[in-house]
């Protein structure tokens, strides 16, 4: 009962915040309507409307347009001068309107002035972080700390998501989430998430969508919410785009290009970049082995491990969107990206005894080589209809990605110089299709219907291998095996939403059929999964004005394990730590609930959530002894395991606060309650059954602030902090990370050009800290730092496309969402 107790203290805590909201003035009318660009019809964001009275010029009153266009605000019955007004458009007026009922101004089009296109050089910034009532939208080109970063240096900054020191993306602290690119799973990501990420560099995102509480329109995959990362498409008119040149250290150097050519009939888009990192990281576990029996500590091992992390990277991108038709739409593109990289790894292991006196050393190096190559293409045909809205997509997309990892690894005791010699062979090999189709009808002025298929076809082969040199290369047939993972996913999904005066409402069902080969093919072990489950998705909202809005929602999720996760066979840098799969891990399901509140004033954008999450089948990953013993040290492995049930309680608000034009504050605070109950039984090799209670429940919270200040000389200031508190788990400790980004930016050339200094982890603190003990079998304590402080130089010329171009086309861009969309605030 206490963690329901807590959940409804953290509910009633965020509704008290709204009791505020005030009662309509009965002698009030309300104007509303929507304003679109006069030439592609697409709802233009922020746009100004005011209202003046004409006989009380006192009287103001107006609002700001929203994600849709459409804007609402109340204002004393009369007559009243109406003006629109948006940036690089022209002015729209009303000289005299008789307000004395509500009114519906309708769709207002405004033109383009050519004359302002060319005359405006200063413009107020969009937010790096834009704050709407479903989601969060985080810009990735208004944040110099990410200049010559990757992808997983964008997400570590943007708000509600951490990137731990391996690069594992997590969400409020969950790291069940599902990642997509372009609003598909990618086939980029799908052998490892973490390395992906890491190869795509930053200069090539547009932005990245955070949607913590999905609907049915989207995969149900993904307990904790979805990551959406929106690669960067040419939409101005004629040939523009910009170059970006990046110089680091430790090294870091690279270019990147985009470029696109827009007509009335086409637009032509291409993205090309070369990276070459090479970034040093290090990491120590000091471990006590015990006795079984009576627990007294055996024994002592100091690890101490360095590497370097060498990537070449290059990625080509081409695209064409012809526009058949006034409302038909083609789309093609391709990518291609190939990756080489080394990963020489060092590790010494000093033995003690049991009174810690000095015994031997051994030294493990781990000579790794990668290469990995991907290929995309994917189509897409978008149908207008004649009313606003009404549309048909049709997309499908096929990708190919190899990834081969090699390694030489030599083991040499120094007392006695005895060394032995093992190579591992990795190789991976996906194909992945996906076809999907989504229609949406408007139905009325406020009700809309969605519907639509995915299916998304999965083909990974992983060929693992192990060889011993004995005077002769000899194969190891227990550490060696082919693992074939296959994944059909078909997906049906409705929804039907609308809007009742001031309150929304969307409703949907997805239902997914899942058929899983999981195959050890030297082994000759198959085993299918067949499973089908119904997702359901509530979301309601209501708006206390233009500005003031409060919405609960519902939805079911599932986490299905792939590759890593369920692979048993997959590397020896370490042969007494190792990490192993777990082919037996079954999916895991969420219902998630979240309770949001979003309020803006003329200087503070606030968005406040509780949320509760029930996780069923859990799987959590767990360090085991494997019952093996290699010279004299017993052999840990860290492996994912099924828990029973998880439950999450947490509370987080998002602020935009501009307190002056030249200063810009985005924060961002997550506390977390999460609750573990299960154990686990295994037998090891001697055939002992090994208990382990894994109950837990820990209590933590994470923060992030950014600081944007406007210097004198035109120059740019960005400081970026995190802190992630230190959290209980179910075999030990993990403790708390502080760190800090830092950049300098100045836009020269008659600001067609830009350049920038960022330093990443400026104090050089960003390190994984952690304690297990495992009562009976050991304690330990590790720190792992991934990458040390990173310092780029990065210089970035726009041609034909001064900042005020990008900024307004970024207004205009079309929005990826659908039925979400509808119920943004």
């Amino acid at each position: 009962m206490k963690r329901f107790h807590f959940a409804v203290v953290l509910f009633l805590l965020l509704s008290s915040v709204v009791s505020f909201a005030q009662k309509p003035d009965t002698n009030k009318v309300t104007v509303t309507g929507r304003v679109v660009d006069n030439e592609t019809k697409q709802p233009l964001e922020y746009a100004n409307i005011y209202a003046q009275n004409l006989k009380n010029t006192s009287v103001v009153s107006g609002a700001m347009t929203n994600d849709k266009g459409e804007f609402s605000f109340e204002v004393p019955a009369g007559n009243y001068y109406i003006k629109v007004e948006f940036l690089s458009f022209k002015t729209f007026e009303i000289k005299q309107k008789d307000l004395s009922k509500d009114t519906s101004l309708g769709m207002i089009p405004l033109a383009l002035d050519a004359k302002q296109l060319q005359e405006v050089t200063v413009v107020a910034e969009k937010s790096t972080v834009e704050i709407k009532l479903d989601k969060k939208v985080y810009n990735v080109g208004k944040d110099m700390t990410v200049k010559g970063g990757s992808v997983s240096d964008v997400l570590d900054n943007v708000p509600s998501v951490s990137v731990d020191s391996d690069g594992n993306v997590s969400l409020r602290g969950n790291d069940n989430v599902r990642i997509l690119i372009d609003g598909k799973p990618s086939g980029l990501a799908g052998i490892n998430v973490a390395d992906a990420l890491r190869t795509l560099p930053a200069d090539s995102v547009d932005k990245v969508e955070v949607i913590t509480n999905p609907s049915a329109r989207y995969d149900a995959e993904g307990g904790a919410g979805i990551v959406n990362i929106i690669l960067k498409k040419g939409k101005a008119q004629g040939i523009n785009g910009s170059v970006t040149a990046v110089a680091g250290n430790p090294d870091n150097f690279g270019g990147n290009a985009n470029i696109n050519f827009r007509s009335k009939d086409f637009n032509l888009f291409t993205n090309l970049g070369y990276n070459y990192s090479n970034s040093p990281g290090n990491s120590f576990t000091d471990t006590e082995n015990l006795d079984r029996n009576t627990g007294a500590i055996e024994s002592y091992i100091e690890e101490r491990r360095k590497n370097k992390r060498e990537r070449k990277g290059y990625n080509a991108g081409f695209g064409l969107e012809w526009y058949l038709t006034k409302s038909l739409t083609w789309t093609n593109s391709i990518g291609i990206r190939k990756n080489t990289g080394a990963n020489p790894d060092n590790v010494f292991f000093n033995n003690y005894d049991a009174n810690h006196n000095y015994l031997y050393t051994r030294n493990r190096f781990n000579d790794q080589t990668n290469d990995s190559h991907n290929l995309e293409y994917s189509t897409n045909f978008t149908q207008k209809f004649k009313k606003d809205g009404h549309k048909l997509t049709v997309d499908f997309s096929t990708s190919t990605n190899r990834d081969d990892d090699d390694a030489t690894i030599s083991d040499t005791r120094f007392d006695t110089n005895v060394a032995s010699i093992d190579r591992t062979l990795n190789n991976q090999k996906q194909n992945r299709s996906l076809l999907q189709s989504d229609y949406i009808l408007p139905i009325g002025k406020n009700s809309q219907f969605e519907a639509g298929y995915r299916g998304d076809f999965t083909d990974l082969t992983t060929d693992y291998r192990v060889d011993h040199f004995t005077g002769v290369w000899q194969n190891d047939p227990s550490l060696t095996n082919i693992f074939e993972y296959k994944e059909q996913i078909n997906a049906l999904y409705a929804q039907f939403g609308s809007k009742i005066n001031k309150f929304s409402y969307m409703l949907g069902m997805r239902f997914e059929d899942s058929n899983i080969d999981i195959n050890f093919l030297r082994t000759e072990q198959f085993n299918t999964k067949k499973y089908n489950n119904f997702f359901p998705s509530v979301f309601l909202s209501y708006s206390f004005s233009q500005d003031n809005s409060i919405s609960i929602s519902y939805s079911k999720r599932i986490n299905r394990p792939r590759g890593r996760f369920l692979n048993p066979f997959n590397g020896l840098s370490s042969n007494i730590n190792v990490f192993a799969g777990n082919p037996d891990l079954n999916p895991s399901y969420t219902n998630s609930f979240d309770l949001g509140y979003l309020k803006r004033w003329d200087k503070v954008t606030l968005n406040t959530s509780a949320y509760f999450n029930k996780t069923d089948d859990s799987f959590q990953f767990i360090k085991k002894a494997t019952g093996t013993v290699i010279d004299g040290n017993p052999v840990f492995a860290n492996t994912p395991v099924n828990l029973a049930t998880e439950y999450r309680f947490g509370f987080e608000f998002t602020l935009n606060y501009t307190p002056y034009k030249w200063w810009r504050l985005n924060g961002n605070f997550n506390f977390f309650r999460n609750e573990l109950e299960g154990s686990y039984t295994y037998i090891d090799a001697n055939n002992t059954e090994i208990f382990t209670d894994l109950s837990n429940t820990a209590y933590s919270w994470f923060t992030r602030i950014s600081s944007k200040v406007t210097l004198p000389y035109g120059i740019d200031w960005q400081t970026n902090g995190t802190y992630n508190a230190p959290q209980n788990t179910s075999q030990g400790r993990s403790e708390g990370i502080l760190s800090a980004n830092l950049a300098f930016s100045k836009d020269i050339l008659k600001d067609k050009a830009t350049i920038a200094l960022n330093v990443n982890d400026v104090f050089n603190s960003r390190k994984r800290i952690t304690d297990t003990s495992i009562p009976l079998l050991l304690n330990s304590h590790s720190e792992m730092q991934w990458r040390e402080r990173q310092i780029n130089l990065t210089f970035t010329y726009r041609f034909n496309k001064s900042k005020s171009d990008r900024d307004k086309q970024q207004k205009r861009d079309d929005n990826n969402g659908g039925g979400d969309e509808y119920m943004g605030g």
